[in-house]
């Protein structure tokens, strides 16, 4: 890093724009420019930020730090600034549809073929395929990584590529898999704690009885009574059904399944599992699978529910509602928003190597031939149809942390104890959107400004018309009128961004690398009747040797934080220059670390914590 400065003799009366030009050299020199500091001839100073990368002979021209909306600037020569850098950002961020009916992604084939400005720093550090082998490798696994249609001999074979860290949870998981606490307790706080609701009433496609379940009730109630009463909860996974099993290797058929699961509140307030039915039509050959079955039917029921819960999760709550849903966001700002929108400044940290790392996905994980395909029965096109259906159910509203935790029945701390990606995920909401609040009040004194403010409505539209392809049903604002939505609205993209991918990525290697506890695939259909499964059938159902090693490749490679991460409020990039703007950065952080140490006194000595939702472990943006 060097700083220089420039002595300019003659006076130049008041600075509007830095206009800062490169010369070619002979070799490629980019370089990159933080900002420059004007001291003019009375001692004042003026910051022109930059943080972008001077390439080639191009030209950059700055305004001084100072955040404006558009409708603040009133000489010819800022209007114009501000609408040149718009019209050249609009031709370099262009929206390209990657599948019919996913939100719209950047246009570009390959990481190089992005905007300087957007890039990784080192693109060798983003390479998944030299990532996932030096994960094989680091995990002492590599000797098994080619071996696929070879079985495993038993579960305690599975130990033979198992990393033991102690006292984490992952060697937790591995001692207590099968019991079906551990298995209740994964859809509150394992890496997929999105689809749990309270059950209102029993489904007519999954005949439930009280004869069936009375046994596991603890309350001397019927069922119904314990429906009412909130004790009951369903997870559905009704999405799979239909989705085509990976068929990119001849020599291993692979299987998916749509389970359905019925859980309990028991008098511990456990959540446990009472019924499991494999698929979405009842019928004699889809019988329901109970606590009170043989230990192995049982047993391969669960196993069933926790590969299903790894295809949603991997595919619907981890790509699209994290990864896709944010690369929207960025390059919908970076369209509307010029460098000198507060807007612009304030969503710029939580953008940072988004369209980077989801181009490099598509370049070799999730296209047709690349990793995905190797380890998950929803490779070779199953996750693509998996987009396309959970679309319908991508609203405005899901993403609304509290509101979605509400509609399912979820946010009662008092009937719903022990929830704590609910607890820590409602409190990390309520400081950024203060935070937001208070950036807003800065800049927007009445709501008309927010009406008036065509950047930020051309933003939300672009999110609306591109992102969520023009679908109304979605319920995202076509227009933002009032402050209040405004924060919201600036909440929901900081929180997806940040909080929400932290919540379901970096768990991954915790709950998904003890291989039977999350299948990333399965070799033998599901069971059609009871009485019939034996442990060789189990492991012979289970992921061969070569796919378990992928499998953990990717599990501990996507767990890793970047090297030099930045986490939630942390912003050493100085975009404002404004006091008030800066005391509320203060007092975000102030929040933040609260809420950091509320987390740290509560795991004190627990064997599971949960410590994905606090933010000194929430990256400011999707960059894994």
């Amino acid at each position: 890093v060097d700083s220089y400065d420039v002595t300019v003799e003659e006076d130049l009366g008041e600075i509007q724009l830095i206009k800062i030009e490169k010369r070619k050299y002979w070799y490629q020199d980019d370089w990159y420019l933080k900002y420059m500091t004007v001291k003019t001839p009375v001692g004042d100073y003026l910051e022109f930020p930059c943080y972008r990368w001077i390439t080639d002979e191009k030209e950059v021209v700055l305004r001084d730090g100072r955040a404006k909306l558009p409708q603040d600037d009133k000489t010819q020569i800022l209007k114009q600034h501000r609408r040149k850098e718009l019209e050249t950002r609009q031709k370099m961020y262009r929206w390209k549809e990657w599948h019919p009916g996913f939100p719209l992604s950047i246009d570009a084939d390959s990481h190089s073929d992005l905007p300087r400005d957007i890039q990784f720093d080192n693109e060798k550090g983003i390479d998944f395929i030299l990532n996932y082998s030096k994960a094989m490798e680091n995990l002492y696994v590599n000797r098994f990584m080619h071996m696929f249609q070879s079985s495993w001999s038993d579960f305690a074979d599975f130990e033979r590529i198992f990393v033991r860290i102690s006292n984490t949870i992952s060697e937790y998981v591995m001692q207590h898999w099968k019991e079906d606490f551990m298995f209740g307790y994964q859809f509150l706080n394992g890496c997929n704690p999105v689809l749990i609701r309270r059950c209102t009433e029993i489904p007519k496609k999954f005949p439930v009885t009280m004869d069936m379940v009375e046994c596991s009730l603890e309350r001397n109630l019927t069922l119904e009574e314990e429906v009412k009463q909130g004790n009951i909860f369903i997870v559905d996974y009704e999405l799979l059904d239909g989705v085509d099993a990976n068929k990119t290797d001849p020599c291993t058929i692979q299987y998916l399944a749509a389970p359905i699961c019925l859980l309990y509140k028991n008098l511990e307030n456990k959540i446990v599992p009472i019924a499991i039915q494999l698929g979405q039509k009842p019928g004699p050959d889809n019988p329901i699978f109970l606590p009170s079955d043989a230990t192995y039917d049982w047993l391969l029921a669960k196993i069933w529910v926790r590969s299903s819960d790894f295809h949603i999760h991997q595919t619907v709550t981890h790509l699209l509602r994290t990864h896709l849903v944010s690369e929207v966001f960025s390059i919908a700002m970076f369209r509307q928003l010029p460098a000198v929108h507060p807007l612009f400044k304030l969503l710029v940290p939580h953008t940072r190597f988004t369209i980077a790392i989801n181009t490099k996905a598509r370049e070799q994980l999730i296209c047709e031939c690349g990793l995905f395909d190797k380890a998950n029965a929803t490779g070779g096109g199953g996750h693509v149809q998996m987009v396309q259906k959970a679309m319908n159910n991508l609203t405005y509203s899901s993403l609304c942390f509290p509101e979605e935790i509400k509609a399912k029945g979820m946010d009662s701390k008092e009937d719903v104890p022990y929830y704590y990606y609910r607890d820590d995920g409602i409190k990390v909401w309520e400081a950024i959107k203060s935070f937001a609040e208070d950036v807003i009040h800065v800049y927007y004194e009445s709501d008309e400004v927010v009406c008036e403010d065509v950047e930020l409505q051309a933003f939300v539209k672009d999110i609306y018309m591109y992102g969520m392809r023009g679908v109304k049903a979605s319920g995202f604002p076509k227009m933002i009128r009032t402050r209040e939505k405004l924060a919201e609205y600036l909440t929901v993209i900081i929180f997806t961004t940040s909080a929400q991918h932290a919540a379901v990525n970096f768990g991954q290697y915790d709950w998904c690398s003890w291989i039977p506890n999350a299948p990333p695939t399965m070799r033998r259909p599901p069971p059609t009747e009871k009485g019939t499964v034996t442990i060789e059938q189990i492991v012979e159902s289970l992921p061969d040797r070569g796919r378990s090693c992928w499998h953990l490749g990717a599990v501990w490679a996507l767990s890793q934080f970047q090297d030099n991460e930045l986490f939630l409020g942390m912003y050493p990039d100085e975009h404002f220059v404004e006091k008030p703007v800066k005391e509320a950065m203060a007092r975000f952080r102030e929040n933040l670390d609260e809420i950091v140490n509320n987390i740290t006194e509560r795991n004190k000595n627990k064997k599971l914590p949960y410590y994905y939702l606090s933010p000194d472990r929430i990256p400011n943006s999707v960059a894994v």
